[in-house]
């Protein structure tokens, strides 16, 4: 059976933040265009179970409408022992667990949904298989860091780099094993 990858597939301002303190996203629309999905439809056809915390997940239902994952398996980490809705399964195990769990079973590849809580559980394990970052052309200040400290080094390999005309800038590493 064919391994399947684990992926982060996340924008960020140009100072490392994914949010403003209080969660608010509403700066990634400054390059929202009609016609450009930046790549996520092709990405997202690559996966088939999504992992996300706990705010990223309330923050996806803030939005209203059809949950963006629906037709995938979908866990949520909660610090809170919750059961399942639908295909929404809440854990608050450890994260090898869960991924044991999900890769015993044939499927396609594994999305780190955010946010940085989520991203860092699977970081710190050395459990993240490539990295898509979409830098945008943004100077926030403040807000919610990509990643937390950590005195774990990490050498990445550039996989691919791509730039848009809306000044977005996608980067795509993966952890260069030694």
């Amino acid at each position: 059976m064919e391994k399947r990858n684990v992926k982060v597939y996340i924008a960020v301002s140009l100072d490392g933040y994914i949010a403003h303190s209080d969660g608010n996203i509403e700066w990634l629309d400054s390059v929202a265009r009609s016609d450009e999905d930046y790549g996520y439809a092709n990405f997202i056809e690559t996966i088939d179970t999504v992992i996300m915390g706990r705010k990223t997940y309330d923050k996806v239902l803030s939005f209203g409408g059809e949950f963006p994952h629906a037709g995938r398996e979908c866990f949520v980490f909660s610090r809170t022992e919750r059961g399942s809705d639908g295909q929404v399964h809440f854990y608050n195990g450890p994260v090898e667990d869960l991924l044991d769990q999900i890769r015993r079973k044939p499927g396609k590849d594994i999305f780190i949904d955010g946010g940085s809580e989520a991203i860092d559980l699977f970081r710190e394990k050395g459990l993240i298989d490539s990295y898509t970052v979409s830098i945008i052309p943004i100077l926030l200040g403040e807000g919610i860091p990509l990643f937390k400290e950590s005195n774990k080094e990490l050498p990445l390999q550039l996989i691919a780099a791509k730039t848009f005309d809306s000044g977005l800038v996608q980067l795509t590493y993966e952890p260069i094993n030694e």
